[in-house]
């Protein structure tokens, strides 16, 4: 029996990648929402056409928030009472039902999984990982997924679901991971945006330095800095077999005392700063 699924934001650009994986899936009866022109245009380009939005969520098994998060709480409380009970809210994103914009009805399922993207060490093949940095079209990636609401049979219905968006015939998706919602939450946004993409921030910024300010050739900065961070990586996470030299673990440990404050672990990592972040998140009043 075919799922049907209303698509929020199908031409947007999470919402065009899972269009481009979903269409033509026997298992599914696609349901295209969008208003914007520029989403209308892409849907078109694909030969599709949009469902109107009230006509889509009248029929959908399954609602698709395709949305940016700062928009999700206003338009989950225009939608939410309207949906028939037995409804599954997927969300792409924790950051919304971690803040916890969006209505609760407990007769409906709400659901959440969010793309890993493809792996630095994988064996993708280097063209597949280069024109697909972010997963699901020609580079395989992992998933995690989260059962927010509702009853527990429902978790396979959404996680199959999950593994046809952010997958396909070429690049299925490598392995499903589930977690709650929190916990992804301390994924992302903690760790791998208030964090690693700050670290990967500043990186850039120093080099940047190094070229334009210490008058480095950028072709050499390039070279010595992407093969360091290669290796660095491959030590510090045990996949390379050895380790740093006395001179290098002496080095980092001198520059972690300069950089870090005593308690940065727990400024990224408590769930105080976490709930504050993804409530600025999805606050559209901060925008």
């Amino acid at each position: 029996m075919e799922m049907k699924v209303a698509l929020m934001g199908a031409g947007g650009k999470m919402g065009c990648r899972i269009t481009d994986n979903m269409h033509g899936r026997p298992a599914y009866q696609m349901l295209y929402v969008e208003i914007s022109e520029p989403g209308l245009v892409n849907l078109a380009k694909r030969g599709l056409h949009a469902t109107p939005e009230a006509d889509a969520l009248a029929q959908a098994d399954a609602v698709v928030l395709a949305l940016p998060d700062r928009l999700i709480g206003k338009i989950s409380q225009q939608i939410i009472p309207t949906l028939r009970p037995g409804v599954m809210i997927v969300g792409l994103d924790p950051a919304a039902a971690y803040a916890e914009v969006m209505p609760i009805r407990p007769d409906l399922t709400y659901f959440v999984t969010h793309p890993c993207h493809p792996p630095l060490f994988n064996d993708d093949i280097e063209e597949a990982r280069r024109y697909d940095w972010f997963g699901g079209v020609h580079a395989s990636q992992h998933i995690v997924c989260a059962l927010h609401r509702g009853p527990e049979a429902d978790y396979a219905r959404g996680e199959q679901l999950a593994f046809d968006m952010f997958g396909n015939a070429e690049c299925p998706v490598i392995k499903s991971h589930r977690i709650t919602v929190e916990q992804m939450a301390v994924l992302e946004p903690a760790l791998v945006e208030t964090f690693a993409a700050a670290m990967i921030q500043s990186i850039k910024h120093l080099r940047d330095d190094v070229v334009n300010r210490m008058g480095v050739p950028a072709e050499a900065c390039d070279a010595m800095l992407m093969g360091h961070l290669r290796i660095e990586l491959a030590i510090v996470f045990g996949w390379a077999g050895f380790s740093f030299s006395d001179g290098a673990m002496l080095a980092i440990r001198k520059a972690q005392e300069r950089l870090f404050v005593p308690d940065w672990k727990e400024r990224v990592l408590s769930l105080d700063a976490i709930r504050a972040s993804v409530k600025e998140i999805t606050d559209s009043l901060n925008r």
